[in-house]
């Protein structure tokens, strides 16, 4: 058998398991920088073949609780281009197993190395061992919504402004550098830039599946303890006023969707939750 080193890094790992050309990519015992790395490469390319995942469970629920690579995930998901499943046990290194190659990749303190073979009776071996394993394995359930239903779904129950907003706001939470925001925080903010109903805020995203409109009331309270957000009474014809949400302090007016976030961030960082 012959391998062949790759450049060092998950990402060069990923095309020359892509490079196959078969219609099915297996991916087992990834790392949590490989499960981001995987769903960051795949989202948008129409060339992949069939990604199913055999996974920890415990990193798996790590990496989805970041809500940008769940709700990318749960688009992969719900297009049938990624079969997410919980490994039982452990296996010595992370794989992407293909009908005709074998891609491993070897940790060595900060870096990673990546060997290649395509003996046909090595990848036969490995491809029908860790087949059988994720046809047995238990499916691991997404919670989250897709990010391209959160998306539409937003567009034509609160806005196309509100919409932009939210996208931006969300990107500039991603990275080491992001603003540290959840997604009912950046959900509220945007609300209060657009000066939207806390009703409807908080029932798009239960209905939506981002959280419960317990969750919205309780953020809300949060950030207008903080001076993030206001909101003014605005009277209905039936029941008690509706809330209009507003943002509440002068830096946060006329800025654009990433400084807003970053604003937000700042002020919810100085002061102890």
């Amino acid at each position: 058998m012959v391998s062949n080193l790759l450049a060092a890094d998950v990402e060069a790992a990923l095309e020359a398991a892509f490079a196959g050309g078969d219609d099915e990519l297996l991916v087992v015992d990834p790392s949590a920088e490989t499960i981001v790395s995987l769903v960051e490469t795949a989202v948008g390319r129409d060339d992949l073949p069939e990604l199913s995942m055999l996974a920890d469970e415990r990193t798996l629920k790590s990496v989805m609780d970041d809500f940008v690579v769940a709700s990318r995930a749960a688009d992969l998901v719900a297009d049938g281009a990624l079969d997410l499943r919980v490994l039982d046990g452990e296996v010595d290194n992370a794989l992407f197993v293909s009908p005709s190659r074998v891609v491993a990749l070897v940790t060595a303190g900060d870096g990673v190395a990546a060997l290649s073979t395509d003996d046909d009776e090595f990848v036969d071996e490995v491809y029908d061992s860790h087949r059988s394993a994720f046809d047995d394995a238990e499916p691991y359930t997404l919670r989250t919504p897709a990010i391209s239903r959160v998306r539409e779904t937003m567009e034509s129950e609160i806005g196309e402004a509100a919409r932009a907003d939210f996208d931006a706001v969300l990107d500039a939470t991603e990275g080491d550098g992001g603003a540290d925001l959840d997604e009912v925080t950046v959900s509220l903010l945007v609300a209060a830039k657009n000066d939207v109903l806390l009703y409807d805020i908080s029932k798009w995203g239960e209905d939506v599946g981002i959280a419960s409109k317990a969750t919205f009331s309780r953020t809300k309270t949060r950030l207008e303890d903080l001076g993030i957000i206001d909101t003014e009474k605005v009277p209905i014809d039936v029941g008690r006023p509706r809330l209009r949400l507003k943002l509440g302090d002068e830096r946060l007016e006329g800025v654009d969707a990433a400084e807003l976030a970053a604003e937000a961030a700042e002020m919810m960082a100085a002061t102890p939750a």
